[in-house]
């Protein structure tokens, strides 16, 4: 172990486990004290790929083969007897370590400072790090996370020094450090997987304390640190009461950054400023100070590096900020980790704050459950998904609605706002939380799992949104990212529309489609939904629907109407009959809107949409808005070729003079046709185009397809070209039970059945 932490004698060192953070930082130091180093993962990593261009030579998948020649083998904690490269090297009788045997080895070779306690670790080992280097204190660094002020998540300086290192105390692997120095930032319980209780945690604490020969810094507004700390020799306390060797005043923040005093044994220190936000990170920041302090920094280099120090990775890592909204990524998952994220969020002044929570280990969800409860209290929406395992086998009756139970049953306890709603899959939660958004929100995924993966889409759709918004000139457009569909069709089936928004002027739709056309991103144009079944994968790019103002809009000029595409054909029929015009009485029995008759030539009584229709107000091929003559545009049987990639504003319709009497006898004849024709329930209207020899719905009955399901997705009993949902039932069902009626036309009839309704989108999300 000695040649392994000086390097004074080259070993050949392989890793098993190499691509995860802790590994991938040791591989690195064994490079720099001279190592041969291999290493062997299931996966790989940017870490991996950056090591292997400094000498490393990785293999993946692990195999028996990956430690042959190896002097020593270390592996991570997550390596047990069954995986094929340790088996590999016990058979071998290779020397075999665990990580923190190690690090302790290469710390246990330096004037160590360890950073312990049950929060906060990497943001202070990584901020005193910074500040050593800054203050050009000769020193190295491990930490458990990619910092990118440091460049690198572990070093060993070239001349020995100082060796900053992040302890974990997850398997007791403390007791093997004996540092000069040792920051004691909290104490509580936590991993009781491994320790049996606080007494346990206390004792692996105060070892570590034990073996300090220099200083212990320990943080005075803990308790359990306090307690364990006070009256020992040769420390040196931090926190908010005045008793504190160190303590902070005039805590203030800003979206940037956290401003703050420092007093120390009397000496005001003045002001510093730093660059992550949170009461929490005042106190590891004084931590740092103290340290500096006494290794010799001056206070200059101090408040340079603290004002330059934006944090770790996933510690408050702020993903996407802009004025309307801000993505935050948090490593939390703790309850006092949540309450301190939640805090430093509180902080910042977002109009509320939206969590989506990936609990970690089962066993810390069932025994910390009423912690839980109450640490999101200063949320306004929490969504948790599945418990992440980590290696753990599943609980019965804990899981994510767990923890969703406890902050229910506290925010009502506490008459708290915040609401708490339990979504199974990451995915399915990622896609919750980012439809909860509006402007002003802060969006925070949080946990120690791979809930950080949602982040990377809900800055990246968020922006996009933005930019949608921008585009159309109209700063308070309804815009939303992942609307459910199924909120804006007639049958009440479909999965999210990646964005969604509903301009209200010409001029913002037209320049939400040139930027969508510039930018490569699918557009569809959705009004009510009355002939439309989504998948249940939703929509992928841009779904517009034009609603309210210039779309909403309907003149008269003589027997003429203009009318936007967001009128509804009922309100048309209306106005029609109050100007005495006749000829429109037919839309009464048409669900849709006027963009959807365009776009679809609807007819209803014999009558179809452009039998009327004299031109139409669309957005052209060069994104440009254009009147074309219905006599230069192609309508057929529920299609207008023109109307897929163009895309229709507002018509103008031709009627005749008529008799009012006259005119209300056909609507009500439209209106009594309808309800005893076509079903009450949820439905796209008509399913199938009527095939030449005999109207769809006939077909359907004869051949015996009435009242016929699959799931929640039936065939009327009313009309057999209507499907209904019963409630639940979902775009799968439904075309289950579609392609069950073609192929029984098909096999008893011979007549292959087209659809009618239109169907679009995706099975399966996949933005």
């Amino acid at each position: 172990m000695n040649s392994l932490a000086s390097g004074d004698r080259r070993l050949d060192v392989h890793l098993i486990g190499v691509a995860g953070s802790g590994m991938s930082g040791i591989a690195g130091m064994m490079l720099e004290l001279g190592h041969a180093v291999s290493g062997s993962d299931r996966v790989s990593s940017a870490e991996v790929e950056r090591l292997q261009g400094l000498g490393l030579r990785f293999t993946s998948p692990q195999t028996p083969a990956s430690v042959n020649g190896a002097d020593i083998v270390i592996y991570s904690s997550a390596i047990r007897p069954g995986n094929v490269a340790y088996d590999a090297a016990a058979a071998a009788g290779l020397p075999m370590v665990r990580r923190a045997d190690a690090l302790a080895a290469v710390l246990n070779a330096r004037r160590g400072v360890v950073v312990a306690g049950t929060h906060g670790k990497t943001t202070t080992s990584s901020l005193t790090a910074h500040v050593l280097r800054t203050g050009k204190v000769e020193s190295g660094h491990y930490v458990g996370a990619e910092i990118p002020v440091l460049g690198t998540n572990a070093h060993v300086a070239e001349n020995g020094g100082y060796f900053v290192a992040e302890g974990d105390e997850s398997d007791g692997t403390l007791v093997k450090y004996h540092p000069e120095h040792t920051i004691l930032l909290n104490i509580e319980e936590e991993h009781l997987d491994f320790y049996s209780g606080l007494d346990e945690i206390n004792q692996v604490f105060k070892t570590l304390c034990d073996q300090t020969s220099g200083t212990v810094y320990f943080c005075g507004a803990d308790a359990n640190a306090a307690a364990l700390c006070r009256g020992r020799e040769r420390t040196v306390s931090y926190g908010w009461d005045e008793d504190c060797d160190l303590y902070a005043t005039n805590v203030h923040f800003n979206r940037r950054e956290t401003a703050f005093n420092v007093v120390r044994n009397g000496e005001d220190l003045g002001e510093f400023l730093l660059g992550v936000p949170g009461r929490h990170n005042v106190l590891n920041a004084m931590a740092a100070i103290a340290v500096a302090q006494d290794l010799g920094v001056d206070a200059a280099a101090i408040r340079d590096a603290l004002r330059t120090f934006h944090g770790a990775r996933r510690r408050f890592e702020s993903r996407y900020r802009s004025e309307r909204f801000s993505v935050v990524d948090d490593y939390g998952h703790h309850p006092t980790e949540i309450a301190a994220t939640m805090e430093a969020a509180r902080a910042l002044n977002p109009q509320r704050i939206l969590t989506l929570f990936q609990p970690h280990r089962y066993s810390r969800t069932q025994r910390l459950r009423d912690e839980f409860g109450r640490s999101f209290w200063m949320a306004d929406q929490l969504v948790v998904s599945d418990i992440y395992p980590a290696s753990e086998q599943p609980i019965p009756g804990i899981t994510g609605q767990t923890v969703a139970d406890a902050v229910g049953e506290c925010a009502q306890r506490d008459d708290l706002t915040v609401r708490a709603q339990y979504v199974p899959t990451l995915k399915q939660a990622r896609l919750t939380i980012g439809n909860l958004a509006r402007p002003g929100d802060m969006l925070i995924t949080l946990g120690a799992g791979n809930v950080h993966e949602c982040a990377v889409p809900l800055a990246r759709d968020l922006k996009t949104l933005e930019s949608l918004v921008a585009a159309s000139g109209e700063s308070e457009m309804k815009a939303r990212l992942y609307e459910p569909m199924k909120k804006h069709t007639t049958i009440r089936i479909g999965g999210p529309a990646q964005f969604w928004v509903e301009p209200t002027t010409f001029d913002g739709f037209a320049g939400i489609v040139r930027y969508c056309r510039e930018h490569e991103i699918p557009v569809r144009v959705v009004g009510r939904g009355s002939n439309l079944l989504v998948r249940d994968g939703g929509i992928p790019g841009v779904v517009i629907h034009p609603n309210g103002g210039e779309f909403s809009e309907v003149k008269t000029s003589g027997t003429r109407i203009t009318a936007g595409v967001g009128t509804r054909f009922k309100k048309l029929t209306a106005v029609a009959r109050d100007q005495g015009i006749a000829g429109f009485e037919w839309m009464e029995g048409i669900p849709g809107n006027v963009g959807g008759g365009l776009r679809m030539n609807a007819g209803a009584m014999g009558t179809s949409t452009f039998d009327q229709v004299v031109s139409v107000l669309l957005i052209n091929r060069k994104g440009e808005l254009e009147w074309r003559p219905a006599s230069k545009m192609v309508a057929q049987y529920r299609n207008v070729a023109e109307l897929v990639d163009e895309y229709a504003l507002a018509a103008t319709f031709e009627g005749q003079e008529g008799d009012r009497d006259a005119i209300d006898e056909l609507i009500a004849e439209s209106k009594d046709k309808r309800k005893s024709s076509q079903p009450v329930a949820a439905s796209a209207g008509c399913i199938f185009k009527n095939p030449e020899p005999c109207p769809a719905g006939k077909l359907v009955d004869e051949l015996g397809m009435k009242g016929s399901s699959v799931g929640k997705i039936r065939v009327s009993d009313i009309h057999g070209n209507f499907i209904v949902n019963e409630g639940g039932g979902t775009a799968r069902e439904m075309l289950q039970l579609i392609e069950r009626i073609k192929s029984e036309a098909r096999a008893s009839r011979g007549i292959e059945m087209e659809t009618e309704v239109q169907i679009i989108g995706e099975d399966e999300v996949n933005f």
